[in-house]
């Protein structure tokens, strides 16, 4: 690892197969196509999810959420803060073992081609020792262009949530679009062909924070010292414990760890190290060494499923899922904000009419209709309402300009009153202040 003497000790991941890499390469199938191919899905001709930052849109499953509705997009954050809490404490680091894109990319590409291309773990030591050979470097060139191209694709594929992936993959998008694809792709060549497990130690935050959310009774890969120690050469000793020092869960370890020297914060849970006991152990007569486990089974004790950890983050997900729910069940598909014409207080007409002038904008959320749109005032008396029809398409929003008139003195210098903007099936508010003379004509 790259450490504070700066000399960068490589880990060579010894190439492993067992039921946890097939679990592994099942679940990396299942959350590439998710990455790849969700921007494509539409439901009514609109993106089934899309974060169009230039829209300032969140398109989600038929609704679309704009950036009036940042407490929703706050609620759904706080979800997936508190959801990866909750698991922890109860699972450990199975999103680093399975779910993290760095683990699934690995795992699924950047090894198997590493492999492929290099060799096993041996063989790779062997040629990177040797220096660099015509060999060594024809291979590497390769290797490196085979990442190049992979981050590419994936930058491809991540802008794609975000720009639309017909035009960015029909070459339409614009240059920005295309810029962010290559800052992607050179950020994954660099981590993959460099930085590996060092993201996960060194600049991953979850590593961090990871200690403080596991406990004793959190599953954790773990080493059955009581079996396995003494360590000893196969049967050579009666005292002997059931290692045999075979080192195979050292060699095929991604973070370059010993799984027999406890827990550890490097430790991602990717269960290469059991895998690897599986293949050793039952040839021997005896169950793997290492396994899945929590602190408190491994010192004799039982353990507790139900504790306060885990008690007070789904009591926090419960409310945060409720709220999330009333939101999207009162999402109202229209969006309103009414803002005064710059420059404008009021104006004085020929009868004595006092007029203020505002900027109504309004978007018509509904992804499948276009909505007719009647404007009223409420909380003025005698209230006079002047704006042109407005009509909109799905997903068009348009300002146009409200005139609304009272007669004189029949209104305070500022007046609350309410704006509503009803289609022909629900309708939405705003707040608004209207702005006249005093009274008495004088100034106050």
């Amino acid at each position: 690892m790259l450490g504070f003497t700066g000399n960068r000790r490589w880990v060579y991941p010894k190439h492993v197969d067992g039921v946890f890499q097939r679990l592994h390469r099942a679940s990396g199938i299942l959350l590439q196509a998710f990455l790849v191919l969700t921007p494509w899905i539409t439901i009514g001709g609109f993106p089934a999810v899309r974060i169009a930052l230039p829209e300032r849109r969140l398109y989600v499953l038929g609704q679309v959420f704009t950036a009036s509705e940042g407490f929703t997009i706050v609620l759904l954050a706080l979800t997936a803060a508190f959801s990866l809490f909750f698991f922890t404490a109860l699972f450990g680091r199975l999103w680093c073992g399975f779910l993290c894109p760095q683990t699934v990319f690995l795992e699924e590409w950047v090894r198997p081609i590493e492999h492929l291309l290099e060799g096993d773990r041996v063989t790779r030591q062997r040629r990177d020792a040797a220096g660099m050979t015509f060999d060594w470097a024809w291979r590497r060139a390769v290797k490196w262009s085979a990442f190049a191209l992979l981050g590419l694709f994936v930058g491809m594929a991540v802008l794609s949530w975000f720009a639309g992936p017909r035009a960015l993959w029909t070459g339409q998008a614009g240059p920005v679009d295309y810029s962010m694809v290559g800052i992607i792709g050179a950020g994954l060549f660099l981590d993959w062909a460099w930085f590996r497990e060092q993201l996960c130690s060194y600049l991953c935050p979850y590593a961090r924070f990871q200690g403080a959310l596991v406990d004793h009774d959190s599953l954790i890969i773990s080493y059955d010292k009581n079996r396995g120690e003494p360590r000893g050469k196969g049967k050579a000793s009666a005292q002997a414990g059931h290692c045999i020092e075979c080192n195979k869960c050292v060699d095929v370890c991604p973070a370059g760890i010993d799984i027999r020297d406890g827990f550890q914060l490097e430790c991602i849970s990717c269960a290469r190290c059991i895998d690897a006991c599986e293949t050793v152990m039952p040839k021997l007569g005896h169950p793997s060494l290492v396994r899945y486990s929590t602190m408190a089974a491994d010192e004799g004790g039982k353990t507790h499923v139900v504790r306060g950890r885990t008690i007070v983050y789904a009591a926090l997900l419960t409310v945060l899922t409720i709220g999330i729910g009333y939101r999207l069940w009162s999402h109202n598909p229209i969006e309103l904000e009414v803002n005064r014409t710059p420059g404008s207080l009021f104006a004085t007409d020929e009868d004595g009419s006092i007029r203020n002038t505002f900027l109504v904008h309004v978007t018509n959320r509904d992804m499948k209709e276009a909505h007719h749109y009647a404007v009223m005032v409420h909380g003025l008396e005698g209230v006079q309402v002047i704006m042109p029809p407005l009509e909109l398409q799905p997903m068009e929003s348009r300002t146009v300009p409200l005139v609304v008139r009272v007669p004189g003195g029949s209104v305070d210098r500022t007046t609350n009153f309410e704006v509503e903007v009803r289609s022909e099936e629900t309708s939405t508010q705003a707040a608004a202040t209207f702005k006249a003379p005093p009274k008495d004509g004088g100034a106050k």
